[in-house]
């Protein structure tokens, strides 16, 4: 990889960014962050105060990573994830301190959509499903499925979320955009008209 800092990203004087990396147009870096090598971001993201990304991550178009979130090697974000405040990433299933584990890390894949609510933990090794939603503090120990509401510790599946963003009730029309949404073998989908 060869580094690429699009001209019209912006970097906060604060913060700083190793080589090799790519970033996209639009892409803002805030205070005090540090952008490790071979880490890919796309176009429209947004990194707060606070925020590690890498090495060997790569995130998607339109995400946004709120403050003092570390975004460790294996975890990918698709395109339009949203990580709340100090959610939590974690790399290795059984940490300790006297042994090194690094050839252990397991990946975390966070599908297109995905919202992240602050102070979440999301244990390593996971997929978190397209517009899933993990309510704040909840701790994610396994895959999610697309548009599940999550919470708790652990995370238990609490209903549906749509892809605006509203809770799914019985009838599972969104109350924010109208859009119908059917179940199908345990999977929310979009209904097709």
């Amino acid at each position: 990889m060869t580094s690429f800092i699009h001209p019209e990203a912006f970097i906060h004087e604060s913060s700083y960014v190793d080589d090799p990396v790519r970033i996209g147009a639009n892409t803002k870096i805030w205070h005090f962050s540090h952008i490790l090598g071979n880490v890919e971001i796309g176009s429209n993201c947004s990194f707060g105060q606070n925020v590690v990304v890498g090495p060997d991550v790569k995130v998607g178009d339109d995400c946004k990573v709120q403050n003092n979130v570390s975004l460790y090697k294996g975890v990918e974000l698709e395109d339009g994830v949203f990580c709340g405040p100090s959610c939590v990433f974690t790399n290795v299933n059984n940490p300790r301190a006297e042994i090194e584990r690094k050839s252990e890390f397991l990946p975390t894949i966070v599908k297109k959509g995905a919202t992240i609510g602050a102070n979440a933990t999301i244990v390593c090794g996971s997929v978190l499903g397209e517009y899933c939603f993990i309510a704040a503090g909840a701790v994610v120990t396994k895959d999610v499925k697309p548009y599940a509401l999550m919470s708790g510790l652990p995370a238990k599946q609490m209903g549906w979320m749509s892809k605006a963003g509203g809770r799914l009730k019985d009838d599972l029309i969104c109350p924010v955009d109208g859009t119908e949404y059917e179940l199908q073998d345990g999977y929310l989908k979009e209904r097709q008209t």
